[in-house]
């Protein structure tokens, strides 16, 4: 069996089973994430056991805009003064509950973060934006590297250049 994070095809890719725990994730990844896809809301993508179609994981992106005066203000003295600038949203990040302690989330999150990386070489993204549901979910992406907006704390951010950081040590 090989682990192989691909994007969403909902005639191949099982998603009735995943249970994660956290009933909007669940319920996206069943019943809307086809949807956001062909509708280009954001992308989707799955992580599998081939030959198995089962979704172990899933995760999504799109673009965003960022308002600068939220950030931390070290990090936003070093940018341009406008008052929005594109950033790039992991929106969802989910492990089926069968899955957890096995490394799955940080193998999502780390392709999620390569994927944001290779899309800001050809379309502008300051960082990659997060929003944590929860408390464990907050010192997951914390424990990465990510620093939480100034007004809202469960809402985090990684700046692009830490990420080209990350794939430069590797």
């Amino acid at each position: 069996m090989v682990l192989k994070i691909n994007l969403l095809d909902s005639r191949t890719h099982i998603r009735s089973n995943f249970c994660c725990g956290e009933e909007s994730l669940d319920t996206y990844i069943r019943q809307q994430a086809s949807q956001d896809l062909k509708k280009r809301v954001s992308t989707v993508f799955v992580l599998i056991d081939e030959p198995k179609m089962d979704v172990l994981g899933y995760y999504t992106l799109s673009f965003y805009t960022v308002n600068v005066a939220a950030l931390e203000e070290n990090f936003a003295k070093r940018l341009p003064r406008y008052p929005a600038l594109p950033a790039t949203l992991l929106g969802r990040l989910a492990v089926d509950n069968e899955q957890k302690g096995k490394g799955l989330g940080e193998l999502l999150l780390i392709n999620a973060l390569q994927k944001s990386l290779d899309a800001a070489m050809q379309v502008a993204s300051i960082a990659v934006i997060v929003k944590a549901l929860n408390d464990k979910a907050l010192s997951f992406y914390i424990k990465y590297g990510f620093k939480q907006f100034n007004e809202e704390p469960m809402k985090l951010y990684l700046p692009m250049k830490s990420v080209e950081e990350l794939f430069q040590n590797r």
